[in-house]
C-alpha cells in the first residue's frame, strides 16, 4: 500500500498530497488515492490508484523530467493531444492530466488512464492457454480499435502486444499513441531509437518515403502470428536481419511485387538476397484454424499495395461472425496532429498546460495563465 507522507520541507500543497511508491514520490491530487505500483520503464512509474470522487480505479503514469529529453518530450505531447480527441471502447481512454502546481517550471507530468489488468505480451509469455475463440476475439478487438483510429486519419505505428492493454473478461484495448503521426505526414520516417522492429513493416524497413496505413495492419498480422506460435515471428537484431526473416518465411519476391520500393539501394538489396521458396504459414502454425492462417496470409504481404486493408480484414470470413459494421462508427473529425518537430522545450511545456487544461474547464477562467 502506498505511503503518505509529508512534501518537501513540510510545505502543504492545496489541493495535492504526497505518496512514496515504488521508492518515487507521488505528488498527486487529493481525489487519487494510489495502492500500488504496477509498471515501471525508461519514462518513469505506474501506479494502480482510486478516485474517490469516483470510486473508480485508475492507473497514474508519472512521467520523470518530462521535459529533458525533447524527443520524448514531443512524444507526450502528441499522445496528451491525441487521446483527447479518441473516444473507443478499443482504445485506451485519457481520463486526466494532473495540473501542476508551478505551471512555468513544472517538470513532472502525470497521466490518469484507466485501468487495465495486463497487456496480451505477457498473455502470450504465460503458461495460460489460448483458444482459437481466444484469439479471434483479441485480434477482432485490435483492428476494431484500429478502424476507428485509422478513420481519425492516424497511423498508430508502434503497434506490438505490450501496447494492448487486456482486462480479465478479455477486453483489449490499443494504447501509447506517442508515435502517432497524421497519415498523410510525409519525411517522418522512424528511427531504430523509438520503433520496435520486430514488428515494422518492409516499406518502413526499406526506407520508403510514402506510407500509410498498411504499415500498422502488418503489425497486426506480426502480433496475430505471436499469439498463434506463442513467440514473435520476426525476432530480428537489426534492420538487415529482419528483412532476411521476413523474406525466408514470405519467399523471394517477383519484380511487380518490388515497384514500392522507392530507394534504389534499398531495392537492390532486396533483389541482392538468396533464394527463398518461403515457409508455408500453414507449417509454422499447424493447430491454426484454417481460416486463420488465409487472414494471416493477406496481412503478411510484401508489398503493402497489395496487403488487406483493416476494414476488409473485418469482413473476411475468420471475424465475419464477430464484425457488425453498424457498432463501429467512424471517428467524429480527422485529428490534426502536426506539431513542430524543432520546438523548444518551453514551448512544448506550454503547449502540455495548454492541453492539461482541457481537463479542467474549472480553472480556465480562475488563477492559471499560460504565458508562452
Amino acid at each position: 500500500m502506498a505511503t503518505p507522507i509529508e512534501p518537501p520541507n513540510g510545505v502543504h500543497v492545496k489541493g495535492k498530497h504526497h505518496f512514496s511508491m515504488g521508492q518515487t514520490l507521488f505528488e498527486i491530487d487529493t481525489k487519487y488515492v494510489p495502492i500500488k505500483p504496477i509498471g515501471r520503464g525508461a519514462y518513469g512509474i505506474v501506479c494502480s490508484s482510486i478516485n474517490i470522487d469516483t470510486n473508480e480505479k485508475v492507473a497514474i503514469k508519472k512521467i520523470f523530467n518530462a521535459f529533458e529529453n525533447r524527443v520524448d518530450a514531443l512524444r507526450t505531447l502528441r499522445e496528451i493531444k491525441l487521446l483527447r480527441h479518441l473516444r473507443h471502447e478499443n482504445v485506451i481512454s485519457l481520463k486526466d492530466v494532473m495540473l501542476p502546481i508551478h505551471q512555468k517550471s513544472f517538470n513532472d507530468v502525470y497521466l490518469v488512464y484507466e485501468l487495465m489488468d495486463t497487456d496480451l505480451h505477457n498473455i502470450i509469455k504465460s503458461s495460460q492457454a489460448l483458444s482459437n475463440d481466444h484469439c479471434q476475439y483479441f485480434l477482432f478487438q485490435l483492428l476494431r480499435g484500429l478502424k476507428y483510429v485509422h478513420s481519425a486519419n492516424i497511423l498508430h505505428r508502434d503497434l506490438k502486444p505490450g501496447n494492448l492493454l487486456i482486462n480479465a473478461n478479455c477486453a483489449l484495448k490499443i494504447c501509447d499513441f506517442g508515435l502517432a503521426r497524421t497519415s498523410n505526414t510525409k519525411g517522418q520516417f522512424m528511427t531504430e531509437y523509438v520503433v520496435t522492429r520486430w514488428y515494422r513493416a518492409p516499406e518502413l524497413l526499406l526506407c520508403c518515403d510514402n506510407y500509410g496505413t498498411s504499415i500498422d495492419v502488418w503489425s497486426v498480422g506480426c502480433i496475430f502470428a505471436e499469439l498463434l506460435g506463442r513467440k514473435p515471428l520476426f525476432p530480428g537484431t537489426d534492420c538487415l536481419s529482419q528483412l532476411k526473416l521476413i523474406i525466408s518465411v514470405l519467399g523471394s519476391q517477383r519484380e511487380e511485387e518490388m515497384e514500392f520500393i522507392d530507394n534504389p539501394k534499398a531495392r537492390t538489396f532486396i533483389q541482392s538476397l538468396p533464394y527463398s521458396p518461403g515457409t508455408p504459414l500453414s507449417r509454422l502454425y499447424p493447430d491454426a484454424h484454417p481460416l486463420a492462417i488465409d487472414l494471416l496470409q493477406q496481412m503478411l504481404i510484401f508489398d503493402p499495395t497489395r496487403r488487406i486493408r483493416v476494414t476488409e480484414a473485418l469482413q473476411h470470413p475468420y471475424l465475419a461472425p464477430l464484425y457488425d459494421p453498424a457498432c463501429n462508427p467512424p471517428a467524429q473529425v480527422p485529428i490534426d496532429l502536426e506539431i513542430d518537430e524543432d520546438m523548444e522545450k518551453d514551448m512544448i511545456r506550454h503547449m502540455m498546460l495548454g492541453e492539461m487544461l482541457h481537463y479542467h474547464p474549472e480553472v480556465v477562467t480562475g488563477p492559471i495563465h499560460i504565458h508562452a
